[in-house]
């Protein structure tokens, strides 16, 4: 059911002005935000407001013809992925099947996975080791992936059309166990929750041009550090935020948006009306790309490996660093 009523509640400000392009991809990394340009394999790096627009590493060996959108992710520091006691940065190459790795500050960058079937969509890190702690990858063929620290990657599942948002449930949702990873296909406009072993579930949800897909932390804002909120490519002006509280009631639900119509959407189960329901909560100005959540187990991680760690995310609930899209012509 699609309810397009209610008052809009959340609400955006400018992050970062200008990114020297179009911003498609956005990540935190830690010490620094990372992100990229529509058709330019030169990544951006900016400080923790915004501010001190830099180039991020070399340019990603990919030949300017093809580039179209590079996805950008940051490790959370589980299942072997750590270097130097820093969070590295992945990008996903649109123009082919390949994911590269760069050091935290950009000085060095590798080929980390190769051969996916079709064109890198998503990246998102398993925060809860129901899958490994593994990189999971969408692709434009639908294929979605596990990637392990080696950057060996397995086939998990097809959606059967573009798979790009991707997120980890942070509790149950419905009859949809805590934990469980969730695709949605700009191509079939559907969401499918996929289980550790394959099995696939169609959530009987659609949407136009469905963008980014995130469940909402659990524990968002809890430690009142104005870097938490949810962040996001505006293309192709600027990169916006919300701030944390504006999301105080949507915890533990998703949102997704749609870049066609720009809207951002809360997705929650109706209990009375025994279906989901959605409803508009927000309106980017321009076309939503990239988004991310950050909460304070992502701002200031424990030891990484540890058990303990693995726990204080158990409310993350975040895209990794996740869904992006190529522009509408």
């Amino acid at each position: 059911m699609l309810w397009t009523g209610n008052a809009l509640a959340v609400s955006f400000s400018t992050f970062v002005g200008g990114t020297g392009g179009s911003p498609i991809g956005f990540a935190y990394a830690g010490n620094k935000f990372v992100g990229s340009n529509y058709f330019n394999n030169q990544l951006y790096q900016t400080d923790l407001s915004g501010g001190n627009l830099l180039p991020f590493g070399a340019p990603l060996p990919i030949s300017s013809g093809s580039i179209g959108e590079i996805y950008v992710s940051s490790s959370l520091g589980l299942g072997g992925f750590w270097s130097s006691g820093a969070r590295d940065i992945f990008a996903g190459s649109e123009a082919a099947g390949n994911v590269y790795r760069f050091s935290n500050d950009g000085s060095t960058q590798s080929l980390f996975a190769t051969g996916l079937n079709g064109d890198v969509r998503g990246i998102a890190f398993d925060p809860y080791g129901n899958y490994g702690f593994n990189m999971v990858v969408t692709t434009q063929t639908g294929n979605v992936y596990r990637v392990d620290s080696s950057g060996s990657a397995t086939l998990l599942a097809n959606v059967g059309a573009d798979a790009e948002g991707l997120d980890f449930t942070p509790q149950a949702f419905c009859d949809i166990p805590a934990h469980t990873l969730v695709v949605v296909s700009e191509g079939t406009g559907r969401l499918t929750a996929i289980s550790p072993d394959g099995t696939e579930k169609d959530l009987g949800l659609h949407f136009g041009t469905p963008e980014m897909l995130s469940f909402v932390p659990l524990n968002l804002g809890d430690s009142g550090n104005p870097l938490e909120g949810f962040y996001a490519a505006n293309y192709p002006v600027n990169v916006i935020k919300a701030g944390a509280s504006e999301f105080s009631v949507y915890k533990g639900d998703a949102v997704i948006t749609d870049e066609s119509n720009h809207n951002m959407y809360h997705i929650f189960w109706d209990s009375a009306a025994g279906a989901f329901s959605t409803s508009i909560i927000g309106t980017f100005t321009n076309q939503p790309e990239d988004g991310i959540f950050l909460t304070a187990a992502i701002l200031t991680p424990a030891v990484p490996e540890s058990e303990s760690y693995a726990m204080l995310l158990a409310g993350l609930g975040l895209l990794g660093f996740m869904a992006r899209r190529r522009k509408i012509s």
